[in-house]
């Protein structure tokens, strides 16, 4: 199994969307017995909460399944659990590395980091921004060019 956890910053908007995405990805792909796909938050502040009203609406106008989206916070275990873990942005990429032991051999990297034709590198918290769009067209961009990746390394 190939187990990749998406992580931002309360669960709510960002990672929960590109679970979201990269799940409906890997299901038209035919690859959905060979993935547990998950997203975290680096905060506790919306544990047991759903995707936020914005998240919910984007994937319901795409038509990608929002069910089972509950914000959980992201713990040390789940570097050793994933073996991707890929955060929105700079600030969740030195929550992470905060939470990192010695020897816990999760690749971590930005989701943007696999988008070769962007000058963008962080995915932008439409929490603050109210931009769910903007972030949905990010946020399919880099999970398109990481499930391209995941299935060159696991030659699926």
């Amino acid at each position: 199994m190939i187990r990749v956890l998406f992580v931002c910053l309360g669960n709510i908007c960002r990672s929960p969307m590109a679970e979201a995405v990269f799940r409906d990805l890997v299901e038209k792909e035919g690859l959905k017995d060979q993935f547990i796909i998950d997203s975290a938050g680096l905060g506790g502040w919306h544990v047991g909460q759903g995707a936020h009203k914005g998240t919910r609406e984007i994937l319901k106008k795409y038509n990608i399944s929002g069910e089972g989206l509950v914000a959980r916070r992201m713990s040390q275990d789940d570097l050793d659990a994933f073996d991707y873990i890929i955060a929105m942005d700079d600030e969740n990429i030195a929550g992470i590395e905060q939470l990192r032991k010695e020897h816990q051999q999760a690749q971590v990297a930005k989701l943007l980091d696999f988008v070769h034709d962007t000058d963008v590198s962080n995915v932008p918290d439409p929490y603050y921004t109210g931009n769910f769009e903007y972030v949905y067209e990010l946020v399919t961009k880099g999970c398109q060019s990481l499930l391209e990746k995941i299935k060159q390394d696991h030659h699926l």
